[in-house]
């Protein structure tokens, strides 16, 4: 990879704002790094870039919560199909056309910003999560392996589940641990998790933490569902741009 001073400039950018971005909202780290650096190089390799610093913060809101076991035996099911279809589905990412990689990444982004825009208010039955949660959890390994974006179905089945803001913020935090590592585990397999990578994605922690410290901060002093918009917006239209410059 030809590495410049611009490069290393839009690099801690990325990370910066992710950080900020997942500090805030509590998601968002790997939609922004994969969307930011996907413009500058591969899919493949943005999303190896981000395997440490989403583990690291990941694992600070998994443990940032009040009820890690309660929702550790509540969603494991999910958790484990997650695990199994990112691994199986990362040869996507790795093997497939660079082309339709950006297609559907910017696909995954247009559809999760604009279904979390509309903010429809959707409930899961109880009698239904259980049997569903496992499917839910498959796909979003699917979409994980392909795309390196951890966020569809995943974060609406669990805004579905209505619950409480810590719990969901952890729950989230659950998730997302458990696609980095099998993203990782993925890559892994597939050679593409190499040393030089190794190198960037442990240089992306600082950058990542900064921005999620001043995250949390700006989060209690602004409207966070003014702050939401605009930044749905923002990755609806990075969706259609990657989307559009894959097809061209």
């Amino acid at each position: 990879m030809d590495v410049t001073f611009r490069f290393l400039l839009l690099f801690v950018a990325t990370f910066l704002v992710a950080g900020l971005v997942k500090g805030v909202t509590g998601m968002g780290l790997p939609t922004v790094v994969v969307g930011m650096l996907g413009s500058v190089v591969s899919p493949v390799t943005a999303a190896a870039m981000l395997v440490i610093p989403s583990l690291v913060t990941n694992v600070w809101q998994l443990l940032d919560g009040p009820s890690f076991g309660a929702l550790l035996r509540r969603l494991w099911p999910m958790m484990l199909a997650i695990l199994v279809g990112t691994v199986a589905s990362t040869a996507l990412l790795v093997e497939g056309d660079s082309r339709w990689s950006g297609i559907a990444l910017g696909g995954a982004l247009v559809t999760y910003a604009a279904y979390a825009l509309l903010s429809p208010s959707t409930t899961v039955p109880p009698r239904w999560e259980r049997p569903l949660s496992p499917l839910v959890g498959l796909v979003t390994g699917v979409v994980t392996g392909a795309t390196g974006v951890f966020t569809i179905p995943a974060v609406p089945w669990l805004q579905s589940l209505r619950l409480p803001r810590d719990v969901l913020v952890q729950a989230l935090g659950l998730a997302f641990t458990v696609s980095t590592v099998a993203l990782a585990i993925g890559l892994g397999q597939q050679g593409e998790f190499r040393l030089g990578q190794l190198g960037w994605s442990t240089a992306g922690i600082v950058p990542a933490l900064v921005g999620m410290a001043l995250g949390q901060s700006v989060r209690s002093r602004i409207s966070q569902r003014r702050f939401r918009q605009f930044f749905l917006a923002f990755l609806i239209l990075l969706g259609l741009e990657l989307a559009i410059r894959a097809l061209l």
